[in-house]
């Protein structure tokens, strides 16, 4: 099994830590990184001391408004993982965080359905829901949905909470949240809300690609923090 892996949002707190983690794993032979800014080996914080193959990872900056320009990136791709995201205060307005968490992250699922694509994994939250009344639960939701109205082969959705870990740009909230949820957390009905370190997310997701049985399981798999990640804190 050596499969070529496409990632987008690989600057983000995920995805930099999937791009280094697929790259650590032998049966992956190439890693390809669409990002709408550079990306080294020193942003995704790899040692000096470790060199990586230029021939296992392709770093390609892409205008996700005209993505269909790149379409043959997707190309003899066997896995797409879609970390892509920004918040309502980055994007400056509901309608403008919509474009990049719906509309970017659709337009790459659908390339890659058209490519061939089997495997897709899709980096979510948890409550996550087309019928919500949060505007940005909703938004996960709806994108969930239309994924997996593409018919992947197989369809993996990941339903983290909060995330923790070193960001770029920090989050308002987040280090308080940080702090006061993991005891919230210990309640069993609350354990799916716990934060949950970003690079954790990473490696599960590196693991689940890895899986030979997988594509004779069910087409749709979805991980929420409280059956996937029990021990996290």
């Amino acid at each position: 099994m050596n499969k070529t892996a496409l990632v987008v949002g690989a600057t983000g707190l995920i995805g930099k830590a999937l791009v280094v983690e697929l790259l650590a794993q032998s049966s992956i032979k190439k890693v390809i990184t669409l990002t709408r800014r550079a990306l080294s080996s020193e942003t995704l914080g790899i040692d000096h001391s470790i060199t990586i193959d230029p021939a296992r990872w392709q770093n390609h900056i892409v205008d996700f408004a005209q993505l269909e320009r790149h379409k043959h990136l997707f190309d003899h791709v066997d896995v797409v993982f879609s970390c892509l995201g920004t918040t309502k205060k980055a994007a400056g307005s509901i309608s403008k965080q919509r474009i990049v968490d719906v509309d970017y992250q659709y337009a790459v699922a659908k390339l890659a359905q058209e490519a061939g694509v089997k495997e897709y994994f899709l980096v979510s939250s948890t409550g996550a829901n087309r019928r919500s009344d949060s505007a940005y639960l909703k938004m996960k939701g709806e994108l969930e949905h239309s994924v997996v109205a593409l018919g992947f082969q197989r369809c993996v959705i990941m339903r983290p909470s909060l995330l923790l870990g070193s960001r770029q740009q920090a989050r308002a909230g987040e280090w308080l949240a940080g702090k006061f949820l993991p005891f919230i957390g210990f309640l069993p009905v609350l354990k799916k809300y716990r934060p949950i370190k970003g690079i954790e997310v990473a490696q599960k997701m590196a693991e689940l690609t890895v899986d030979t049985n997988a594509l004779n399981m069910d087409n749709l798999e979805v991980y929420e923090l409280d059956k996937v990640f029990p021990d996290a804190k």
